[in-house]
């Protein structure tokens, strides 16, 4: 089996190449049998059988518990740790005991640090917002660190107790209003891991030639956490990408000293050189700002519980988290495991109703990732001009002024047909 390497800083991929993938729970075994069906097939049309992907099942999840007893098997993990690029369906996470979260374990035991999340409108698809079409965004979201960490005790346990008792005894903490019944979590933030997830954001605007990047945090509450990722994003910029970025902190310093006009001077000769505006917003107003107005943000970079939530307002903004793409990404390493952003949707499981764009879109980050642009492109045409005509799976169908509702597997093979003819 073929495997992607990492020379030079750069992916090798061979032109038959082996990916690792996760079925997933629910409606993962829906969606994932049919993007493998639609991708094989661009990748036919684009390159003429001269590429090929040679897809390698890995067990996670409920499957992987029904055969193995275990959640994540060590083989998994090992999988994707060889092949390096992968991608999964939505995966249950146990309740009650196991692992916190099977999603966040991938990500934190391959250090996936970026989880990208594009977002944007398809022309046809029915969105709650006036102008879903000014919607155009990247969040990158920082993936393994803030409260996902899973740092945490539960009220009334020794270990919470101990832990109070850390904070009034060692650390003269007094503004905890019920001590005796508080549980207590911890929300570790490092400049390295801000850095890194700002440094990868710049970069990718930088690549595709983006106009700016936006951190976006609550460090007017947070000081030193979501203070801290802002204070530590504006310095990468400045010392890293001094001639590629102007940042707000360098505006403020030249009105300060010049005055306004000099400072609006400034920057608009950053932005007439191609320079890339570096600014932040607090997390509350940026959620009303994308809907005021979200032709003012292009790449975002912020940590992972705003992230979370970013994601699926803007993903809403343009139709739902089903159509919503999502990849988890080490930049360094280059390892990547792209995914459905929703859930295992049990309550129609089985039903041949399920929207596998979502997965799909991620398949063509996945594409894109690996270098197979002219595949990734050709799916995006198809699904263009399926969803301008109306033509989507039942929840997206049945909004649509005269839609026509495709079952799964229907609307897989209409993307099939569109690929065949497209131009």
């Amino acid at each position: 089996m073929s495997k992607i390497t990492k020379e030079n800083g750069k992916l090798v991929v061979p032109a038959r190449v082996t990916i690792p993938f996760i079925e997933g729970d629910g409606v993962g075994a829906e969606i994932t049998p049919v993007c493998q069906l639609v991708v094989n097939a661009a990748v036919e049309k684009a390159y003429n059988g001269s590429r090929k992907i040679e897809w390698l099942e890995v067990l996670a999840g409920g499957k992987a518990f029904e055969r193995t007893g275990c959640w994540l098997p060590e083989e998994t993990m090992q999988a994707f740790r060889e092949y390096r690029v992968g991608i999964k369906g939505p995966l249950t996470t146990p309740i009650g005991g196991g692992i916190r979260s099977l999603n966040v374990a991938l990500r934190q035991e391959l250090d996936l640090y970026v989880c990208l999340r594009p977002v944007r409108w398809f022309s046809g698809v029915v969105s709650p917002v006036r102008e879903p079409q000014k919607v155009d965004m990247y969040i990158f979201r920082e993936n393994t660190e803030d409260i996902y960490a899973g740092i945490e005790w539960k009220a009334g346990t020794p270990e919470a107790r101990k832990f109070l008792q850390f904070l009034t005894n060692e650390m003269g903490v007094k503004k905890i209003r019920f001590p005796e019944t508080s549980s207590f979590g911890v929300k570790p933030v490092s400049e390295e891991g801000s850095q890194r997830l700002v440094r990868a954001a710049i970069e990718f605007a930088l690549t595709n030639r983006l106009p700016s990047v936006t951190l976006v945090h609550k460090g007017n509450i947070m000081k030193f956490t979501e203070g801290g990722f802002k204070q530590w994003g504006y310095e990468t910029a400045e010392k890293e990408f001094p001639a590629q970025t102007f940042t707000m902190p360098q505006f403020e310093q030249i009105k300060k000293e010049a005055g306004e006009e000099a400072a609006n001077q400034a920057m608009a000769a950053a932005i007439s050189a191609g320079k890339i505006i570096i600014k932040d917003v607090i997390a509350d107003a940026f959620l009303q700002n994308t809907l005021l107005m979200p032709d003012e943000y292009s790449v975002i970079a912020t940590l992972n519980l705003n992230g979370d939530y970013i994601s699926d307002q803007l993903a809403a903004m343009v139709g739902g988290i089903g159509i919503a793409p999502g990849a988890n990404i080490n930049y360094d390493t280059g390892h990547a495991i792209f995914e459905a952003t929703h859930g295992t949707a049990p309550n129609i499981a089985g039903k041949n109703q399920v929207n596998p764009s979502s997965l799909l879109l991620s398949s063509v980050m996945m594409l894109e990732y690996i270098g197979w642009t002219e595949a990734a492109r050709a799916i995006v045409r198809a699904m263009e001009d399926t969803f301008e005509a109306g033509i989507a799976t039942p929840d997206l169908a049945r909004l649509m002024p005269g839609g026509q509702c495709l079952p799964t597997t229907g609307f897989a093979q209409a993307l099939i047909d569109r690929l065949v003819k497209c131009r």
